[in-house]
């Protein structure tokens, strides 16, 4: 679906609710769009499962950029599109638990397991970049397996820091600064996602691909302490 987002944007969309075949999708026209290069588009960007695109229309008409949308919608079968090259993969070091993330017992009992188990679960889970968004750099990775489908908090947790892994319906949110939520604060990480300093601020992008790895407490204070920016974070390139 083609839609009209007021005088300077169009949003395609792939899904009304997020899959792992529309978020496939969502990054692989986006990557094709900006391989195109198209005169008078400024600027594209994704969400969970859909492409928005920012055009200039003194150059590029709403009629021709929406023709130029289908022709190229029609071209192939975008669910089943490889992702975008150029991906990595993160394994970041994360202490589950403890009075650092201290709603891991409670997510756990939520989903009918144990503290080791939840643990287990959700520090051998490969989750995407489904997209970026509502802070500058912070993801939202997923999906998680339908047993971590649970419901938001009843309360508002006033704050979390930085780094902080919390569970959001099937998801990972990774914090970028401090900040309130309605989710559940079940890790920690020393990952500094935004440098607004650095030449590249991003840490990550749409795409790129990330573990969770358990640490105890002790080592992971020893990381944060000797890699304040990464946390002892290390990323290495997916093949295409």
């Amino acid at each position: 679906m083609i839609r009209t987002v007021g005088l300077t944007g169009m949003l395609v969309t792939f899904a009304d609710a997020l899959s792992e075949p529309s978020n496939r999708a969502t990054l692989a026209f986006r990557q094709r769009l900006e391989a195109l290069g198209l005169d008078g588009v400024l600027e594209t960007a994704t969400s969970l499962a859909s492409v928005y695109i920012r055009f200039d229309p003194a150059i590029l008409d709403h009629h021709r950029l929406q023709a130029r949308l289908e022709e190229e919608l029609s071209t192939r079968d975008w669910y089943q599109q490889a992702l975008p090259p150029g991906r990595r993969f993160w394994r970041v070091p994360t202490v589950y638990g403890t009075d650092l993330a201290p709603q891991l017992a409670e997510a756990a009992d939520a989903a009918g397991m144990s503290e080791a188990q939840a643990i287990d679960s959700l520090g051998s889970a490969r989750v995407r970049v489904l997209t970026i968004g509502f802070a500058p750099g912070q993801p939202y990775l997923g999906p998680l397996g339908p047993e971590w489908d649970l419901p938001r908090q009843t309360e508002l947790t006033p704050m979390v820091p930085r780094g902080a892994l919390v569970l959001a319906i099937r998801q990972f949110v990774l914090f970028s600064s401090a900040t309130p939520t309605g989710w559940r604060h079940v890790g920690q990480t020393g990952f500094m996602i935004f440098r607004p300093e650095s030449e590249a601020p991003f840490a990550l992008q749409a795409g790129d691909e990330l573990q969770f790895e358990p640490v105890s407490r002790a080592d992971f204070l020893k990381l944060r302490e000797s890699d304040a920016a990464m946390g002892g974070a290390i990323a290495e390139e997916i093949p295409a």
